[in-house]
Parts: structure tokens; C-alpha cells; sequence
């Protein structure tokens, strides 16, 4: 592995981080290079490091929104921050190449205010401190992350993020046993994976191809509907999973409560802005059953949403997702 370069801050003789090229697409456990986000990162302590991160300001997903102003998207300073928590498991923790990093939880808390995007990409730090004790046998199996999100000087947000690591072979191993075969691969699927895709703005979109549900029904204070993602959108399927990834499942519950605190017409979608994202996984979300997602909401007394989502196979939840959503209306 090549050392990063850095440039040389004119305040003190510390190490800046650099923003002119992006890590090893391999140590964050992307194909493609496009879908990079971290560009760098500097030691700060024992198992800390400032992470640093540019983001786009377009993009065929993570730009692809109806709110107005034009902020950055919730979901990809999530993706950016499981990035950088795979990178410094890797170049910080320890955890060796091969390894799958499986989400268990996280919880994202942002300042929506200061995530709106300028004329030029953000430059985004990420002062992470890492967990993860080696076993006896040197492996490191329990890792998390804490990260404090700087944008371009400015606090935004802040994040947790817990993860299991397991050896590939180990996985593949046990996702046959637990199946009694091979589960099928994303490979293996075309378009959308059932029903018909819900309208792009009833979930703040305009792009077909970045809906995740279909089949959307209303109900008292919820919704319910199907989660079908469109398994050519390279941002969600960069490579080849034989299930379906928690950063799928998240934008499914981006969406479902989108779709909740809107009137059932998309015409309220532009003033909700998200400030916070709380997530468990308890199974995989096998790519050959139904996956139902299912809402409902708790109001705050200062009058925000909080959106409740749980996603089922059958009887079994796989994963909980609640969602903080704030109203901004013109150009608040």
C-alpha cells in the first residue's frame, strides 16, 4: 500500500489532508472508481485519524432530489462515512483485505442548515476515532466507528456506525449453511425487482432508476410497500451481492418516509429535510423473498416527524430504521 500524500499546513508543521485523488477503491470496498469518496487520512492519536472525503456535486444518485435548497444528500454522507469507517479498519484497526465489514447499526445526526451545496464540491472531514480489539488469534472481529462531521470548517453532523468482520470465505461459508445452498447473486437480476416502481416524485426523485419501491399503499399514519430496486443503478449494486446491502435498505427507508409526511401527491417532498437516521440489521434481506417495508409516525412537540420503518421477509424483521424529518419552507 503506497503512503498517502499530504500537503503541509501553513499554520502549524501538523500533516493537511489532501483532497487531489482518491484511496485504493479496494480499501473501501468499492469497484468503481467514480463511487470513491475518501481521498486521504492522517493519524491524530491511537486509532484516531481525521478522514478526508470529497462530495460531488453531481451525481446520477446522490443528486438526483426535488428538495430545494440543494443540499447534500443524507444517504451519501452515510455512504461516505461507512467508507471511511472500512478505510481506517483497514489502514488504522488492522483488519486485513478480504474481510467483510457487516453492518449491525449505525446512527447519523446532521445540521441540515450547513449542508447546502456551493458552487464547488465539499470538502468533508471526518475526526474518527476507531474500536476494534484483536482477538487472541489477532483478528479483530467487533469494530465501530465515531465520526464528527466537518464540512468545509463547519460542524454538520455526527456518526456511529457498529460492524462485524468476517473472513469472505467464512461468510460464503455460512450465509450456504444457513440457506442449505448458495443464495443467488445481484448478477443474476435485470430492471426493477418486482411491481411497478412508485412514481419518482411521490419520493422526492425524478430519475425511474433510483426508486427502491413499488407497490405503495397508504394507510392510517403509514405506508406499506415493496422494496424493488432497479438493479442497473451502479451507486446502489457497485458489485455483485448475494443480498440485498444495507445502504439499499437505507435508501428504501429514505424513501418510505418520504413518501409518509407527503400528502400522497409528492407536492410536499421539496420542504422535508432529514436530520437524523437511527438503523438496526438483524437478517439479511435475501434477494429471492418479498421484502416488505411498513411505516408509521410519531410527531415531536416542536412539530417534527419522526418516521418508524420496519422491513420484514416473511416473519422475520430484518431491519428497523427511524427517520428525523424537518420542514423548511422558500428559502429557509
Amino acid at each position: 500500500m503506497s503512503v498517502p500524500e499530504h500537503g503541509v499546513s501553513e499554520v502549524d508543521d501538523r500533516p493537511a489532508l489532501s483532497f487531489q485523488r482518491t484511496v485504493d477503491r479496494s480499501l473501501v470496498h468499492r469497484t468503481a472508481v467514480a463511487e470513491v469518496f475518501v481521498v486521504d487520512s492522517i493519524a491524530t492519536g491511537d486509532q484516531r485519524c481525521e478522514v478526508g472525503a470529497q462530495l460531488p456535486l453531481t451525481h446520477g444518485y446522490y443528486s438526483d432530489h426535488l428538495a430545494e435548497p440543494a443540499r447534500y444528500d443524507p444517504i451519501l454522507l452515510l455512504e461516505v462515512c461507512r467508507q471511511a469507517a472500512i478505510y481506517g479498519s483497514h489502514a488504522i484497526v488492522g483488519v486485513s483485505l478480504g474481510t467483510a465489514m457487516i453492518i449491525d447499526s449505525f446512527t447519523l445526526r446532521l445540521h441540515a442548515d450547513g449542508l447546502r451545496t456551493g458552487s464547488r464540491p465539499g470538502d468533508l472531514v471526518l475526526s474518527t476515532t476507531y474500536r476494534g480489539e484483536p482477538t487472541k488469534r489477532g483478528r479483530v472481529r467487533n469494530a465501530g466507528v465515531s465520526q464528527e462531521l466537518i464540512l468545509d470548517g463547519t460542524v454538520v453532523g455526527r456518526h456511529e456506525m457498529n460492524l462485524t468482520a468476517v473472513r469472505d470465505s467464512e461468510l460464503e461459508a455460512l450465509r450456504k449453511h444457513q440457506r442449505g445452498a448458495a443464495p443467488p447473486s445481484t448478477a443474476d437480476y435485470r430492471g426493477h425487482a418486482s411491481g411497478h416502481p412508485v412514481p419518482p416524485h411521490l419520493v422526492g426523485r425524478r430519475d425511474p432508476r433510483n426508486v427502491v419501491l413499488a407497490g405503495l399503499r397508504r394507510g392510517d399514519g403509514g405506508i406499506t410497500a415493496t422494496v424493488s430496486p432497479y438493479f442497473g443503478n451502479n451507486a446502489l449494486f457497485d458489485h455483485d451481492y448475494d443480498h440485498l446491502p444495507a445502504m439499499v435498505i437505507a435508501e428504501a427507508a429514505r424513501q418510505a418516509a418520504t413518501a409518509t409526511v407527503d400528502d400522497g401527491t409528492g407536492a410536499l417532498v421539496r420542504n422535508h429535510v432529514i436530520t437524523g437516521i437511527t438503523a438496526s440489521f438483524e437478517h439479511y434481506a435475501e434477494l429471492d423473498e418479498k421484502l416488505v417495508v411498513s411505516t408509521s409516525t410519531r410527531v415531536k412537540p416542536d412539530g417534527a416527524n419522526t418516521v418508524d420503518v420496519t422491513f420484514s421477509q416473511g416473519s422475520s424483521r430484518v431491519a428497523e430504521i427511524s427517520l428525523e424529518i424537518v420542514s423548511r419552507h422558500g428559502g429557509e
